[in-house]
């Protein structure tokens, strides 16, 4: 069964131009460089024309998988969006209660996580630890560096 991603307008338009950029640019570019190898002479011993056709099938890969992706994609109505507890885009904010540092993350699609800009994924661990929590629970979550004790501040919408 194929998995459902729920995406940002913005996150599904840009999932849609990366992959027309690869189905227009990117063929055109592999296909350049395929004609360029098969100008060099013998194909049998070209190394550059099969490293040319191996590029052809990992990009062809790639935009099945992207297409793939797209089918499955949903867009999220953010005014639908229950702040009473967290779920995917929203934006929550969590305190350590070891150091008493506070962060706020948006959970997104893996696709879409982005930790520069705060947007981690629904399936990572900090993600995962944070779904159905509500304002005032603390929760346990195990993350690389070892377990770590979190408290929900608050919880408001991706576009809040």
């Amino acid at each position: 069964m194929a998995k459902i991603s729920y995406y940002t307008e913005e996150g599904l338009n840009k999932l849609r131009n990366e992959l027309n950029d690869m189905k227009t640019k990117g063929r055109t570019e592999i296909a350049k460089q395929i004609a360029e190898a098969r100008d060099k002479g013998d194909l049998s011993e070209n190394a550059e024309y099969d490293a040319a056709k191996d590029a052809q099938g990992m990009h062809e890969m790639k935009i099945a998988k992207l297409e793939e992706i797209m089918s499955n994609a949903r867009v999220i109505d953010e005014s639908s969006i229950d702040t009473s507890q967290v779920a995917v885009l929203s934006k929550v904010k969590i305190k350590n209660r070891k150091n008493g540092m506070e962060v706020t993350y948006t959970l997104v699609s893996e696709e879409e996580a982005d930790l520069k800009t705060g947007k981690i994924s629904v399936g990572s661990p900090i993600g995962k630890g944070l779904l159905g929590k509500k304002v005032g629970d603390t929760t346990e979550i195990k993350v690389p560096a070892g377990l770590m004790e979190f408290e929900v501040l608050d919880i408001s919408r991706f576009s809040e």
